[in-house]
């Protein structure tokens, strides 16, 4: 194991630096790290961390959105309005429509089929897009108009919705069946994780007040109670829903609210934290694509995803009709809001695990959706901010 994660550090490193210097995203270098090292090509890294990839990735999600609502504006957020709630499911929920239309001809699946290939496929990525909204904002980039901020918290709730439909049409698919209470599990799931992360902040703004700790302290004692709501989103099923990672993230808001200055120093922690997170993360999501489904893939499932891209993309301009962002700022949003990495590679793969007969079609354009909208969103964010977003005076700058 300990060589895996040697090489996973060193040539996620160094190849990451190599796309940096050539001015793309340093994660298109950390997806290739994983690829080259993954079971599909060389398969040098140890079947034991390939066993835990999908906890050290929930790992690295948790530092991530634990980073966002420690960074996250509650006021700046509110002046934006209605967007900022359409935005969590809108978007996702047009995608899906495009692919319910597209898939069936294309891919010659069936409705059902095609709503599993839509959930699948419809979750934007936090661990793409999370970490440059936190950079635009730490350097003032659309902050007033609450550009980042409305991207960074849809993104944070886009996974919820789009995993609760998941399980409802694969259990259908399998021959169960899904009354109104398993969709009342959404707006449960989001009620309840807000509210778990905010007693959770409470408490701990209470006690780090009550008692002087070290900041290195707090970040493990936050780390645990992350790992706690996490894994009581995992034993809790039927109605009664959690959603682990949003009540990480309402944590971190609370503790901003509360204890700001402290706050401000557990941020630049995990900031510290993301750089190992990061290449753990990436380097596992590109050892989890199956290289042999990315080859088996046409021209007709590419189509459906890049299809899928222009329905989400119109669902995005949906969710922010109604805002006081300008048509830059509208555009910047639509393209931000595209890329896909962790949940495609978290759940692409059940389908087939389940032996429905879309399994390995799913899994095919899962792998392919990351290959393409990974780099080309990340490429996206990076070319087009300076040009759409207006840079707001920043604190140090």
């Amino acid at each position: 194991m300990l060589l895996s994660l040697a090489l996973i550090f060193l040539c996620g490193m160094i190849l990451g630096g190599l796309f940096h210097r050539l001015r793309l995203p340093p994660l298109l270098g950390m997806l290739l790290t994983g690829m080259l090292l993954g079971p599909s090509l060389l398969n040098l890294l140890d079947s034991s961390i390939l066993c835990i990839s999908a906890d050290l990735r929930k790992i690295a999600l948790i530092i991530i959105l634990t980073r966002a609502g420690l960074n996250l504006e509650l006021d700046e957020l509110r002046q934006v309005g209605w967007p900022a709630v359409l935005m969590c499911f809108v978007p996702a929920s047009f995608e899906i429509i495009g692919i319910l239309l597209l898939a069936p001809p294309l891919l010659g699946l069936s409705r059902l089929e095609a709503a599993i290939l839509g959930t699948v496929l419809a979750a934007v990525s936090p661990a793409v897009v999370v970490p440059r909204m936190l950079r635009l904002m730490e350097e003032g980039w659309g902050r007033s108009a609450g550009v980042p901020q409305l991207v960074m918290a849809g993104a944070s709730v886009d996974d919820v919705f789009v995993i609760v439909l998941f399980s409802a049409f694969t259990r259908l698919a399998s021959g169960g069946s899904v009354s109104p209470l398993d969709l009342a599990r959404i707006p449960i799931s989001i009620v309840l994780g807000i509210a778990g992360g905010v007693l959770c902040g409470l408490g701990l703004s209470l006690l780090f007040r009550r008692f002087h700790l070290r900041d290195s302290l707090k970040v493990l004692i936050i780390l645990s109670i992350s790992f706690l709501l996490v894994t009581v989103e995992d034993h809790l099923t039927g109605v009664i829903g959690f959603s682990g990672l949003l009540a990480v993230m309402s944590l971190g808001v609370t503790l901003r609210l509360r204890r700001r200055e402290v706050a401000e120093r557990l941020s630049a922690k995990y900031g510290k934290l993301w750089v190992a997170a990061e290449l753990l993360l990436f380097v596992l999501v590109g050892a989890a694509v199956d290289l042999r489904y990315a080859l088996l893939a046409g021209g007709a499932v590419v189509l459906v995803i890049l299809g899928a891209l222009v329905f989400r993309m119109a669902g995005v301009l949906v969710s922010v009709s109604g805002s006081r962002l300008s048509r830059k700022e509208r555009l910047f949003t639509m393209v931000a809001y595209c890329p896909k990495a962790t949940v495609q590679a978290a759940i692409g793969g059940v389908p087939l695990a389940m032996g429905l007969a879309c399994g390995q079609m799913v899994l095919t354009a899962a792998v392919m959706a990351i290959l393409i909208t990974a780099p080309l969103g990340a490429i996206a964010i990076d070319a087009t901010y300076r040009r759409l977003l207006k840079r707001d005076p920043v604190e140090g700058h």
